[in-house]
């Protein structure tokens, strides 16, 4: 694991925690540094700081998805606002911890992103974590709405136009394609998706939906993913 964060107590502390939950841990104090040490010794999975001087987390993120580098990537961030988690989204972070946070929910959020991720050991979790059905895909395509996924080679289209997806997202869009027309509720789509409910606080699930929707929706097209209040999300072609 590489872990990248400038408050030096924070580091240490995080770093402290997370070798005692049993992962080898690589800890930074900058952006910089990251890149260097991810080049050198690409890790199994990141945490990183957004705020950092120089090179940002967020920077960190876009340049290692730029090289097509799909290491899970957990954000530690102090904002709290829907646009900046979007924003974390958008450079390609699968997930996100809001500061201050307690320590398990790094852990179980390490968790479900290592147990997404094959042959991974994952500390605290078995060797490689439950498998879950929405992650088991039985044929190689699913098709859905005018929708098409190759499970292999992690691809989408919407017709012919394909789709530039992170992992988090990919398996979201899947586990609504291959339920196509059912409305999935809240804690269904968590315990799939992340492997635990975050509570009905939670804005997570609506951001990934927000951001999915970004990416699918066309102009004259119709919307394929659509809110049930209440309940979750479903997808359908109307």
């Amino acid at each position: 694991m590489l872990l990248a964060e400038d408050d030096r107590a924070i580091r240490h502390a995080l770093e402290r925690a997370l070798t005692l939950e049993g992962y080898q841990v690589t800890a930074v104090a900058d952006g910089v540094e990251a890149l260097a040490q991810a080049h050198r010794n690409p890790p199994d999975v990141l945490v990183l700081d957004v705020m950092m001087p120089g090179i940002d987390g967020l920077q960190v993120c876009r340049v290692l998805r730029a090289e097509g580098d799909r290491t899970p990537i957990l954000m530690l961030t102090a904002l709290v606002e829907t646009a900046d988690r979007i924003a974390g989204l958008d450079a390609g972070a699968d997930d996100y911890v809001v500061k201050p946070f307690d320590v398990e929910e790094v852990f179980a959020r390490l968790r479900a992103l290592l147990r997404r991720t094959s042959a991974v050991p994952v500390p605290g979790g078995g060797a490689e974590g439950p498998v879950r059905e929405a992650q088991v895909p039985s044929d190689r395509q699913v098709e859905a709405a005018g929708l098409r996924m190759d499970l292999q080679a992690r691809r989408a289209w919407r017709g012919e136009r394909e789709l530039e997806l992170t992992r988090t997202e990919f398996e979201l869009l899947e586990l609504l394609a291959r339920n196509a027309g059912i409305v999935l509720d809240h804690s269904t789509i968590y315990d799939r998706i992340w492997g635990y409910d975050f509570g009905p606080g939670s804005k997570n699930l609506a951001v990934y939906v927000g951001y999915l929707r970004r990416k699918l929706d066309e102009p004259g097209a119709p919307q394929l993913i659509h809110t049930v209040r209440g309940v979750g999300y479903v997808l359908r072609e109307d």
